[in-house]
């Protein structure tokens, strides 16, 4: 906390004051959408997050959005690079206390994320239906990976070990949201199950299952319980801490 002496004119008087201001800037968040979607999908959200004293930014990664007709050609690689980069802005800004930084990410956004904690200061990092890849083919376009193959990778537990983005996670020590879905066949309870597991060292570990929800969320139910959650959980995390 920071005290600084202010004087208040009245009536031709000046009254003695301090004014009393946290010395840490406001807490920051990123939004990562998830493969084939974009920003709008977060814009609601964001608002919401926002009105609790957040700054919020979301974007949209290469081959998604204004750039969707480059989607067939974009990796992974690409697009951990697009975020870092919206991280780099987020934490430059000047309201933003870098050391205080959430990271909200879905499905291919949210395994992408767990590469971005390895090289930034991320504190909360929450994870909606995080999905898995092998390491392999890391630089070939993300659309012309085998999609049978990925079922079948993500079908059973990975250990940590065998993943590169399972060994970002057991490096984390900040807090960790992970959201699953009930009946979500494209990231499988296995899935899930696996970056559980990875997240060793993290300061704490919130779980939580959408009843009847699909990957994606489509019905309004699923979307409304999912937007309470990451509400309370931000409130808990982020607020609290400041």
């Amino acid at each position: 906390m920071r005290k600084t002496d202010t004087q208040i004119e009245v009536a031709g008087v000046r009254l003695a004051g301090h004014i009393f201001e946290p010395r840490t800037g406001w807490p920051g968040v990123l939004f990562v959408h998830g493969w084939a979607g974009s920003q709008t999908r977060d814009e609601k959200r964001s608002r919401a997050i926002s009105r609790l004293g957040c700054i919020c930014l979301t974007f949209d990664m290469r081959g998604h959005g204004a750039t969707d007709l480059d989607q067939a050609r974009v990796s992974r690689a690409d697009n951990l690079a697009d975020i870092c980069a919206a991280y780099d802005v987020l934490a430059a800004h000047p309201s933003v206390d870098a050391s205080s930084i959430a990271v909200i990410a879905s499905s291919y956004g949210a395994y992408l994320s767990t590469f971005l904690i390895s090289s930034r200061p991320v504190r909360w990092l929450a994870l909606r239906v995080p999905a898995l890849y092998r390491d392999e083919d890391w630089d070939t376009p993300k659309r012309s990976l085998d999609r049978r193959d990925l079922q079948d990778y993500r079908s059973r537990q990975v250990p940590r070990h065998a993943n590169r983005a399972l060994r970002h996670c057991q490096d984390f020590a900040g807090d960790v949201l992970i959201v699953e879905s009930e009946n979500d066949h494209l990231v499988p309870h296995p899935t899930i199950a696996s970056y559980l597991a990875a997240f060793g060292n993290a300061c704490s570990i919130t779980h939580r299952i959408i009843k009847g929800a699909d990957h994606a969320l489509s019905d309004a139910e699923s979307r409304r319980s999912y937007d309470e959650l990451l509400i309370r959980w931000i409130r808990e995390m982020v607020l609290s801490a400041r």
